[in-house]
């Protein structure tokens, strides 16, 4: 059940965070717009791994190749979408890399949290 949490708020939370800070650097142009966006994605795929271990889904030695796996999840995500905005599928099922990645990131960075 864990990983399937860690999981959903690695496809959420990056994805919500991309789309705040797209909204605040929508204020400084179009460049501001693709800045904030990843910077806000990236922001919250590092807060993935902190609410992963703080509910306690991942041990606190899993945090950071949580946050990573999350980050070059979302950072892939970002790249598909932006390939496939022509179809709503692209984008819509690119957030499920954002993840898989902060599933990986955790399997690969350690020991598990209790069960």
């Amino acid at each position: 059940m864990k990983p399937l949490l860690l999981f959903l708020l690695g496809c959420v939370l990056p994805g919500v965070g991309g789309a705040v800070g797209s909204m605040v650097g929508h204020r400084f142009g179009a460049t501001g717009l693709w800045v904030g966006g990843v910077t806000g994605g990236l922001l919250a795929s590092g807060a993935v791994g902190w609410i992963g271990a703080q509910a306690g889904w991942i041990a606190a030695a899993q945090r950071r190749g949580t946050a990573l796996g999350s980050a070059i999840g979302f950072l892939v995500a970002a790249a598909i979408a932006v390939n496939t905005l022509s179809t709503p599928v692209g984008p819509m099922l690119s957030t499920l890399v954002a993840g898989i990645g902060a599933v990986v990131g955790s399997r690969l960075s350690g020991s598990r949290p209790a069960s």
